[in-house]
């Protein structure tokens, strides 16, 4: 495994890490407030005993996002220093805005945390509805200077110099409100359905039934809603994509040839030697309505751009398909939670609890998923159609070992944190305050 392989692995493996512990950093304050507000407005010991616990799940989750989320930042300059070089001074302004969002983010923290008969009750449920708008404001910070790799603007690229750079242009570059929509609302989804999913299986297992159905009305709402409205966003998304990066849109369809009135793909076995898709279930004329509202546009195909500058195809076509399909899926299960509130025998079967219990890892495989499509669409550029991502890695030795200490800590940690919300979990069922 040569330094760019090393280094694209070690990168992948962190940001698959990162981006599940930023998403519920950024969500789970808003359970643990909505709940404060309801023991607030009817003193039920219940509410109190959730908002609890669940703070001390967004302050691990947070600790969590916050040592990953560093070690990202310090990758960037380490494996990727040709590309810091050029893009530090365009893309400083998202980073240091959001240490300060960060910043704002563990202040509040910290005064909700130890600020239970302290302060005035208002002020304390103001302080965690702070902790979830500047965790908001971190992930939008952060997926702006990605959407930046994207679709690259704010200066001059003159004889490989970078000139007349405009930071402000830069941040809001002209992907980044559909790509800060489309990343936010899948936090949401995701970490909702996860939390829905932990809480239904407590109460299929019949374990303080009267806590856990409180605490799954409170997730699934956000994640219902923010499922049903995903398909509208992923819509902006695709138009998008199709107007900037044309590649990455015929990969994620695997579609080769220009054509007009192109059908888009639902599966499919790709083979790339040559260039053809199996076992696909196509909609006729629905690619170039997706992609540009009508059913005749042209789009283009892989075949028109140099081999050198095509995506991988197979994984991109593939993750594009694992997140449309399980992104559907989560958005019928919001409808079902919907009917089931006018439908209430359905929430007394098992099967119905199974059911939400089974979709809690989900929206984070969709999520990845997504990102896979992001990051691997994008290839060879790490800025496109400016800097190729060959050109970017450190040119330093031995960075596979760098690899796997990474893998081994990430491991540790993650087996460390599933130990303690399994522990917080087993606490909140055993309590009798």
């Amino acid at each position: 495994m040569d330094n760019l392989d090393a280094a694209r692995m070690q990168m992948a493996f962190t940001l698959i890490f990162h981006i599940v512990f930023a998403c519920i950093g950024m969500v789970m304050p808003f359970f643990m407030v909505i709940s404060h507000y309801k023991w607030l407005k009817t003193k039920k010991p219940v509410f109190l005993k959730l908002t609890k616990s669940w703070q001390k799940g967004v302050a691990i989750f947070f600790v969590t996002g916050a040592v990953s989320g560093t070690a990202l930042s310090f990758e960037l300059g380490l494996l990727w220093p040709e590309f810091m070089k050029h893009a530090g001074p365009i893309i400083g302004m998202p980073f240091s805005l959001e240490g300060a969002a960060f910043f704002v983010e563990a202040l509040a923290l910290g005064f909700y945390l130890y600020g239970w008969n302290k302060l005035p009750e208002r002020f304390h449920l103001l302080t965690g509805i702070i902790v979830g708008l500047s965790g908001v404001a971190s992930g939008i910070l952060v997926v702006s200077a990605n959407s930046w790799m994207n679709a690259p603007s704010g200066f001059d690229y003159i004889n490989g110099e970078f000139l007349n750079i405009d930071p402000l242009k830069a941040f809001l570059n002209p992907a980044w409100f559909t790509q800060a929509l489309h990343m936010t609302l899948a936090a949401f989804v995701a970490t909702s359905f996860a939390v829905a999913g932990i809480h239904a299986w407590q109460i299929y297992k019949k374990r303080n039934v009267e806590l856990h159905r409180e605490a799954f009305k409170i997730a699934i709402v956000f994640g219902a809603v923010a499922a049903l409205l995903q398909p509208l966003s992923g819509d902006l998304s695709a138009k998008d994509i199709a107007q900037r990066q044309p590649a990455k849109l015929a990969a994620l369809e695997a579609h080769y040839e220009t054509e007009k009135g192109v059908p888009l793909y639902i599966g499919g076995i790709v083979d790339e030697e040559n260039q053809t898709v199996s076992y696909k279930i196509e909609i006729p004329k629905a690619l170039s309505f997706l992609s540009f509202g009508d059913f005749d546009a042209e789009v283009k195909g892989l075949n028109d751009f140099p081999k050198e500058d095509r995506p991988p195809v197979a994984i991109t076509h593939y993750a594009f398909q694992i997140m449309v399909g399980l992104g559907t899926l989560l958005m019928f299960s919001g409808l079902l939670y919907f009917i089931s509130l006018k439908k209430k025998k359905w929430q007394d079967s098992k099967k119905y609890w199974l059911y939400f219990a089974c979709l809690a890892p989900v929206g984070f495989l969709a999520l990845e998923a997504g990102w896979i499509v992001t990051e691997v669409g994008r290839q060879p550029w790490i800025i496109h159609n400016v800097m190729r991502t060959k050109d970017a890695v450190t040119p330093m030795p031995g960075m596979i070992y760098s690899f796997y200490l990474y893998v081994i800590l990430y491991v540790v940690l993650s087996i460390a944190v599933t130990w303690l919300m399994g522990r917080q979990i087993k606490v909140l069922n055993n309590s009798e305050d």
